[in-house]
């Protein structure tokens, strides 16, 4: 291990809040001023709420200068934020792979998926969902597209085949492929 990755420390940030220009910049400058580097980040509009989640890393010191301004930075920007330290997530033999289901809108479709994938014990890294008007006939529709990661040793053919028949019996138009 090199010193770098000792000296590395890693803390979450989630914050959500009335939606308005300048969040995204004040974040990012706190972070910056205080030494610390953005290294992932999710950011998006949910109705007239901002909510980003972000992972930050750099010195102890660093962090937790970072940690005490964040209150004062939520408070001046109305946000709603929880922090929490963590560590770079363990490299794994892994493949990525894409999941994209789009169908009618109805309750419960993304908790039939996760179950699904539960059940095979496979981990779901990303998900986002959303509904739109179909062209033509304003059905309410819903999409979903998520990233999954699956087991070095795992049958793909046996798993698309499962989880395309699970999504024939929920009459779901679903797409699973290699993460590109």
């Amino acid at each position: 291990m090199n010193t770098n990755e000792i000296s590395e420390n890693y803390l979450v940030i989630s914050s959500i809040g009335t939606d308005k220009p300048g969040i995204v910049n004040e974040l990012a400058k706190a972070c910056s001023s205080n030494h610390c580097n953005i290294i992932d980040s999710r950011m998006t509009i949910l109705g007239g709420e901002f909510a980003v989640i972000m992972m930050v890393s750099g010195a102890w010191d660093a962090i937790a200068k970072l940690e005490n301004v964040l209150p004062g930075i939520s408070q001046e920007l109305e946000l709603t934020t929880t922090i929490k330290h963590t560590q770079q997530r363990p490299n794994s033999p892994a493949l990525s792979y894409s999941v994209n289901v789009v169908a009618l809108d109805n309750p419960g479709i993304v908790h039939e998926i996760a179950q699904y994938f539960s059940a095979q014990s496979i981990n779901i890294d990303e998900l986002q969902t959303g509904t739109y008007s179909a062209p033509h006939t304003g059905t309410q529709m819903f999409n979903l597209n998520m990233t999954i990661r699956l087991a070095a040793d795992t049958h793909i053919a046996s798993l698309r085949e499962s989880f395309m028949e699970f999504c024939d019996d929920l009459n779901l138009d679903a797409i699973i492929e290699p993460l590109r």
